[in-house]
């Protein structure tokens, strides 16, 4: 083995503990070539679907991270820098924490937000529309070009298949409502018949549990009652969202459910959307 490999030959240098050697290709069957083709071939599939797999989540986690950067700035812009005087920027800041958002980039978008250089004066808006099938869909925005915005949402409606609808057209399917999500760990041993009936005082609606967390949804009018019904139970909340839930739902096959969360996916994608919801089953 210590002999040196012929120029040319192809070698496989050994990593780790020891010295290093090199293995020679020199004398090996055509199988053996073969083998090592196919194992060279299969660790770069292997390689690029870790690759493809961890660039999604990076752009997931950059998304989310934009998204809440906005909503920093919104609420910084509406109640000031100080999360113990203003609500709703303590809201951000919670669910900041829940994607993991580093505290040094959360500092930074309330300092952004709060200096008079801050150019960037965000508008929320809401489009609904219609994705193929029938299925009802709405769009929460954050933007700066409202004009830009409007063209770009009906242009992913339009390639999507489905069309842009009035706004307000989706309100006897969609009902606003305030979702807190709290970890069944934080919960500290309460039983849970009676952390319901304790939560019907704060405007409680409904509360749904799996297997790990527990999902408490009120009117949205009751959501910052809720907020501090919670907080004086000493109750942790990871996150605490309004969104629109479905009063209808809508069941297609998988062939056209595709096509559904094919538009779904391209309007998440645009840069100025904050929230996408849909009454696909």
């Amino acid at each position: 083995m210590g002999s040196a490999c012929p120029k040319g030959r192809r070698t496989l240098r050994r990593r780790g503990a020891g010295a290093p050697r090199r293995f020679c290709f020199m004398g090996l069957s055509e199988d053996h070539h073969g083998y090592f083709r196919i194992f060279a071939a299969t660790m770069g599939r292997i390689f690029e679907k870790r690759k493809h797999t961890m660039f999604a989540r990076f752009d997931r986690m950059a998304k989310q991270f934009t998204r809440i950067g906005k909503e920093i700035a919104i609420a910084v812009k509406q109640g000031g820098p100080m999360p113990e005087n203003n609500p709703k920027l303590r809201t951000v800041i919670q669910n900041a924490k829940a994607v993991n958002m580093p505290k040094d980039r959360v500092d930074a978008a309330i300092k952004r937000a709060s200096s008079k250089g801050d150019s960037a004066d965000y508008e929320e808006v809401r489009f609904e529309g219609y994705a193929p099938y029938g299925v009802a869909v709405l769009v929460e925005t954050a933007t700066d070009n409202n004009t830009r915005t409007v063209a770009n949402v009906r242009m992913h409606f339009n390639k999507g298949g489905g069309a842009m609808g009035k706004t307000g057209s989706l309100d006897f399917i969609f009902t606003r409502k305030g979702v807190l999500k709290i970890e069944k760990a934080k919960l500290g041993g309460r039983d849970l018949d009676e952390f319901e009936f304790e939560l019907i005082d704060f405007g409680l609606d409904e509360v749904a549990i799996d297997e790990d967390m527990v999902y408490v949804y009120c009117d949205f009018t009751s959501f910052g009652q809720m907020q501090k019904g919670l907080e004086d139970m000493g109750v942790e909340v990871n996150t605490a969202e309004l969104q629109y839930i479905p009063n209808t739902w809508v069941d297609l096959t998988e062939e056209q459910a595709k096509e559904v969360l094919d538009l779904v996916d391209r309007l998440e994608g645009d840069d100025d959307v904050q929230n996408v919801y849909h009454n696909l089953r």
